[in-house]
């Protein structure tokens, strides 16, 4: 299975002149823990960041400093990893542990965010496939017991 097949193609997304308070307020408004971070490039929406409610929390609300004077760049995770599209999933968790992040953003071939891959999505996902194998197994054993009373 393939990045783009499982992804979230809505992402909530802020340009980088954009105060901190901005991005807490995407994130209430459209209940996200993260707004991905753009530069628009040749009319493409390009990924240069990521900004968490854990970024909010631990860079501008712990040491007290006042959102609406931080610009989003100046707290947005960097450098930015991410991943295509056309990746595996496989690929794409393997990226998650070795950079222990949970969002990973997604990109086109053409370096345009495409989309966002996250941890919830892949739990989600591999809890549906987990109750899938699970049902195989019941099938089976009741399949056996019809033809072998």
């Amino acid at each position: 299975m393939r990045v783009g097949e499982v992804c979230n193609r809505e992402v909530v997304v802020i340009n980088t002149d954009e105060s901190v308070k901005v991005a807490a307020e995407l994130m209430r408004q459209y209940h996200v823990g993260n707004v991905v971070v753009v530069e628009e490039r040749a009319g493409k929406r390009v990924p240069v960041g990521i900004v968490t409610d854990r970024d909010l929390v631990l860079e501008v609300l712990i040491p007290g400093l006042a959102p609406e004077d931080l610009a989003v760049r100046d707290v947005a995770s960097a450098p930015l990893a991410t991943v295509e599209s056309g990746d595996s999933l496989f690929a794409a968790m393997e990226l998650m542990e070795t950079k222990a992040v949970r969002r990973l953003p997604v990109v086109e071939a053409d370096g345009s965010l495409g989309g966002i891959l996250t941890v919830d999505d892949l739990s989600e996902l591999l809890t549906g496939l987990q109750g899938q194998l699970a049902g195989v197994v019941n099938r089976q054993r009741k399949k056996e017991a019809q033809k072998r009373p």
